[in-house]
């Protein structure tokens, strides 16, 4: 589970983040997001998503380096 005080991003280490959605049951689970990086992840999911330290190096992105990610597919324009 994520501890709400230090909360960090697993993907890009921002502490941009905060709940989004609580469980319909209360203490369920929580969804957690990314301002800055828009990863989401829910409270159950194993320690490989939810903690930094152990998420995957791969999937990793670095703050500085997200204004150069293009948006993919690009978005139509209405008057094209």
């Amino acid at each position: 589970m994520t501890d709400k005080s230090t909360l960090i991003c697993p993907r890009c280490e921002s502490t941009s983040t905060g709940v989004r959605f609580e469980s319909p049951v209360a203490g369920v689970w929580t969804l957690y997001g990314c301002d800055d990086c828009l990863f989401t992840w829910r409270s159950t999911e194993p320690k490989t998503i939810t903690d930094p330290k152990q998420y995957p190096a791969r999937f990793k992105v670095k703050l500085e380096k997200l204004k150069d990610i293009p948006v993919m597919p690009a978005i139509a324009h209405p008057d094209r």
